[in-house]
């Protein structure tokens, strides 16, 4: 029977330290019902006294029934003060929470600077209050901070810090890499000295300063810590907390510990995807395991292989933490790259036809020119589909104008007019915008929507300008990546000139005809939905 690992989740507390996050307490209510769904232990939620979020949060998650412990933060008492007449604990226990982490300084040097106070007054300041804690029958999980920067510099008093909380009552001894500078085969060493001197469990917390959080909890685990403490998606202060969404993977699958209910595994891409949308951090794209290129294969070498096994050039099987297997299609790709992607997305291209070496020309001399459909998933589908004469234009430009004007007592104003032919039928618009391409995507829209109304549930939601060669100044060429979204999918689309305008029209027609695919016009009725090319759900 493989052993098991307690996960311990601190995305909703430590996580929120993380530069560019902010969470409300919704958000915090939302990602918590989703890591109980996952299979985590426990949910740090945060400091009950801290702030009106946290106040309000742990509120309203008395009533979520969760089955991880949900768990709030806080610090040992006040040096020479009673610890029941201090706010801070009186406030966790007022909570409702099951559990509590509470931090305390184990580097001897953080006791006289940080806290000025004696190294035996900080041991009293741990005692009293984890017994405090257990007195009102929580479970208490101790994290010593700068546990391995303390026990570098003053190991006997580190390990008597660690002694004093098991002496008072602490289910959890926690390890803290807090300053994130510490190498793999140091945590090794010290986490398997302090298995031999405490009886407690232990656990473990790194950060990311030195890229190596995961590597250091791993190394914790292989040396008697059961518990690792880390965040989805390694958000925290400066560098990052360990990332739980690489560890847990590790774990389980490579090295045969127990972290989570197994049928939950494949829940782990959709779980860093859920909580990034909720953050509003993108996430990185060679994320491991989950990242969208985490399994993304651009060489035809590597393509001609995985076709042929996947093991070639996978380590697992991607479905197995939920992300999938990519082909990028680009100048570097040969013709089983588009071979691949052609049979993803249910077209039969003939490998012997010469319309599948056109296209991979057409596409090579596209990408020289500016192009680049590895992040323009809906260019490449329509490119392909128009090669295989799958393609029906539903509509033509006839002509576009723009006009900005900005005075001196009013902003900028943008308006578009577009001219387009449906059939025999010519229709002009006007629309403003709050910028000329949005008020292009509104007379283009306004124009299309009597004929397609399910063009109203579209709607742009990022836009990116690349300048191609900086060295052409203001005349050089851009490329303008456009991702829209409907209520339930995504894709993106690409366009490329000398003008910006012209560049963002390209991906913007791009954009509207995708989500036309397999439509037509039929008195304004669009055909029915499990008609349609599937969209590229992201």
């Amino acid at each position: 029977m493989s052993t098991a690992i307690s996960i311990f989740d601190t995305t909703l507390r430590d996580g929120t330290q993380g530069e560019g996050i902010s969470l409300s307490a919704d958000d915090k209510l939302k990602i918590a019902k989703r890591l109980d769904t996952f299979g985590v232990h426990y949910i740090e939620g945060g400091n009950p006294g801290s702030n009106g979020k946290d106040i309000e949060f742990f509120k309203r998650a008395v009533n979520l029934n969760l089955r991880a412990k949900l768990t709030a933060f806080g610090s040992t008492r006040r040096k020479d003060s009673l610890v029941e007449q201090d706010a801070n604990l009186n406030r966790i226990v007022e909570s409702g929470v099951k559990a509590a982490t509470l931090v305390g300084k184990s580097w001897d040097f953080h006791v006289h600077t940080a806290l000025q106070t004696t190294l035996e007054e900080n041991l009293a300041m741990i005692y009293d209050s984890i017994a405090f804690l257990k007195r009102n029958h929580l479970e208490v999980i101790f994290d010593a901070e700068h546990f391995f920067d303390g026990y570098k510099n003053n190991p006997e008093y580190a390990v008597a810090v660690l002694k004093r909380a098991q002496e008072a009552g602490a289910d959890w001894v926690t390890m803290c890499d807090t300053n994130g500078g510490t190498l793999p085969t140091e945590v090794f060493d010290i986490v398997s000295l302090i298995s031999k001197e405490l009886t407690a469990k232990l656990s473990i917390h790194t950060h990311n300063d030195c890229e190596l959080a995961v590597a250091n909890s791993l190394a914790a685990v292989q040396a008697g810590a059961r518990q690792v403490q880390g965040t989805i998606n390694g958000y925290g202060e400066r560098c990052g907390n360990a990332n739980l969404c690489s560890i847990i993977p590790n774990l389980q699958l490579k090295m045969g510990y127990n972290c989570i209910p197994e049928e939950q595994m494949s829940q782990l891409t959709n779980v860093a995807r859920y909580v990034s949308e909720i953050a509003n951090v993108h996430m990185p794209v060679n994320q491991a395991y989950v990242g969208n290129a985490a399994f993304a294969h651009k060489g035809g070498i590597h393509v001609s292989a995985i076709l042929r096994d996947s093991r070639t050039y996978e380590h697992i099987v991607p479905e197995s933490v939920g992300n999938k297997q990519r082909v990028l299609v680009s100048e570097l790709a040969g013709q089983s790259n588009i071979m691949s992607r052609a049979q993803e997305l249910g077209i039969e291209l003939d490998s012997n036809n010469p319309t599948t070496k056109d296209v991979m020309n057409k596409i090579k001399d596209l990408e020289h020119q500016g192009y680049s459909f590895e992040g323009a998933d809906a260019s490449l589908e329509l490119l392909l589909r128009q090669a295989n004469g799958e393609m029906t234009e539903l509509f033509t430009l006839e002509s576009f104008k723009m006009t900005v004007e900005k005075t001196a007592d009013h902003p900028v104003a943008s308006e578009a007019i577009v001219k387009i032919r449906i059939d025999d039928e010519s229709i002009y618009t006007v629309a403003e915008g709050n910028g000329p391409v949005n008020a292009l995507d509104n007379a283009l829209r306004k124009a299309l929507l009597q004929h397609f109304p399910t063009l109203k549930d579209m709607h742009l939601s990022d836009y990116k300008v690349r300048v191609m060669d900086d060295q052409d100044a203001t005349s050089a060429k851009v490329r303008v990546l456009i991702e829209s979204t409907d209520f339930n999918n995504r894709w993106n689309t690409v366009g490329v000139s000398g003008n910006i305008i012209e560049a963002s029209w390209e991906a913007l027609v791009d954009s509207i005809r995708y989500a036309l695919l397999g439509q037509t016009k039929v008195e304004g009725i669009p055909v029915p939905e499990p008609q349609r090319y599937g969209l590229v759900n992201h």
